[in-house]
């Protein structure tokens, strides 16, 4: 038998479960510290904050409210959470796998039931898309909840990703450069929305669920739908990373580093008012910088050509 010194020796095999129980950690790691980041870049949660985190049944509140459970027990912020479900009254919905997680997890929560569902379904036309005027539906209804219960900050699950899929979609079909922000005050002012997820990958939010073993409740209404514009934006960021790795992170990036003079919207620079300063712009126009310029000989051939 060789010994342990002995070159010729095999590796010992790795444990399977160790690997495994390794990757959790890093991912537990990675969740924690993205929003923590985000939380202190944008200053979503401050001190004495009571947060309503709206929990659809779906992977990303499920992680949200989990991550901001583990910042709430171990951070150096202080803040209450309550959890809210809305009920919209889908058929089939099973109203049963909330409560008993919320319940087994300790946490304050609200179960609201409203049929939004048959008010979506007799005002949107067979075959077109239901999120709009659902969306508003449920957003109403979470206002007066937050209002009910006193809450300072409506925390959403969106992530990442879903950002990116909003500045898509609106360039592509609503003709704007405008994304969904970090955080946001509600049309009437009286209500701050904040996505603690901003920094944090789908793929990264659709593993913790299948590691923690969420209870996941599909989203009917809505995510039955075909060829919505949202999952045709998905799908080409989706294929755009798996071409070109690491385009999302860059895409992502850029959302937090605007150059307005460098657009064309002249209500945020004023073009008409531009002036030469003598001090150069370290976003200046970068158009015709190193590049050669053509000697005389080439400018006589030019010219030649086009004779």
């Amino acid at each position: 038998m060789p010994s342990i010194s002995d070159p010729g020796a095999s590796a010992p095999a790795t444990d399977p479960a160790a690997t495994a129980a390794h990757a959790a950690r890093k991912l537990e790691k990675r969740l924690v510290r993205q929003v923590s980041a985000a939380i202190a870049d944008f200053g979503l949660i401050e001190p004495g904050d009571k947060v309503m985190v709206c929990v659809s049944g779906g992977k990303d509140s499920y992680g949200l409210l989990d991550i901001l459970r583990k910042l709430q027990a171990h951070g150096n912020t202080p803040f209450e959470l309550i959890a809210v479900n809305l009920d919209q009254k889908q058929p089939g919905f099973p109203a049963h796998v909330l409560p008993q997680y919320l319940g087994g997890l300790g946490v304050p929560f609200h179960i609201e039931t409203q049929d939004t569902y048959s008010v979506v379904k007799a005002h949107v036309p067979e075959g077109k898309t239901m999120c709009s005027l659902c969306s508003r539906l449920r957003r109403g209804v979470l206002y007066r909840l937050a209002d009910e219960f006193k809450v300072t900050k409506i925390a959403l699950g969106h992530h990442r990703d879903d950002m990116l899929q909003t500045f898509f979609l609106n360039m592509f079909f609503g003709g704007k450069l405008k994304g969904m922000p970090p955080k946001v005050a509600s049309d009437r002012g009286d209500h701050i929305v904040i996505r603690p997820l901003a920094y944090v990958a789908e793929a990264d939010l659709a593993r913790w669920a299948e590691l923690q073993q969420f209870p996941i409740i599909p989203c009917t209404l809505c995510g039955s739908q075909d060829n919505l514009q949202r999952q045709q934006i998905g799908q080409m960021l989706r294929d755009w990373q798996t071409q070109y790795p690491g385009r999302i992170e860059n895409m992502a990036a850029a959302l937090q580093n605007l150059v307005p003079s460098h657009c064309m919207d002249s209500r945020h620079f004023d073009f008409k008012g531009l002036q030469t300063t003598g001090v150069a712009d370290p976003d200046g126009d970068t158009a015709f910088d190193d590049v050669p310029l053509p000697s005389a000989s080439a400018l006589a051939r030019i010219a030649i050509r086009e004779l």
